[in-house]
């Protein structure tokens, strides 16, 4: 009964998330009531409390919703460049396609620009690519005169500026294509001359497969 019990709480409590990332995606954190989220989940405000104290609870954990991308990437046995270019591509199948994903970025960018900004998702996607760059540059496969962690910094700055522009001029249809272009003009300036033709700025043929993208 008690198992019974938990699975129910566990399925309002993943409605809740829907509803809210629902009316997060299409209104913002300012423009979005509690009473807003409970009409999307379909769930009452008691439900609502049971799970989260409040609407700033609800969209700090969609905003943590975006690191599910990334969850594979420490049990990867050699992490490096490629590995950034297909988290790039995998974060950009997830906003065209998850709302989770796009409510959580877009109030990522909310809560990080001006009141009160937090840098933490934005820390933590930088640790990610650095953590892939650097054994990468041991390989050989970024220019040892780089400071990997500085190239990180301009990787997740450049991936926000290019999914936001793409957004607003396309309601993200050509993100896939402005990250190749990212990869196409960065790839000559941080990688040896000789090791260009090891990496796919459309990523390797393993996550093309896994989000049905062209070959």
């Amino acid at each position: 009964m008690a198992r019974v019990r938990q699975e129910r709480a566990e399925i309002t409590r993943q409605a809740i998330l829907d509803g809210a990332a629902i009316a997060f995606d299409h209104a913002g954190f300012g423009g979005t009531s509690l009473s807003d989220v409970v009409k999307h989940a379909g769930v009452t405000k008691g439900a609502l409390y049971f799970h989260f104290q409040s609407k700033e609870a609800l969209a700090r954990t969609l905003m943590d919703e975006q690191f599910q991308v990334s969850e594979g990437v420490p049990a990867i046995e050699n992490p490096g460049l490629q590995t950034v270019i297909d988290l790039t591509h995998q974060m950009a199948f997830g906003l065209r396609t998850n709302v989770r994903i796009r409510a959580g970025i877009r109030l990522v960018i909310e809560f990080g620009s001006f009141t009160n900004p937090d840098p933490t998702p934005y820390n933590t996607w930088i640790d990610t690519c650095h953590g892939c760059l650097t054994p990468a540059q041991e390989r050989g496969d970024v220019l040892p005169s780089l400071d990997v962690y500085d190239l990180s910094t301009f990787l997740v700055g450049s991936f926000t500026g290019i999914q936001v522009t793409s957004h607003v001029r396309t309601g993200r249809d050509d993100l896939h294509t402005r990250v190749i272009d990212l990869w196409n003009l960065l790839l000559p300036g941080i990688v040896p001359a000789h090791r260009i033709p090891h990496f796919d700025p459309a990523g390797s043929p393993e996550c093309r497969a896994e989000l049905v993208l062209p070959a």
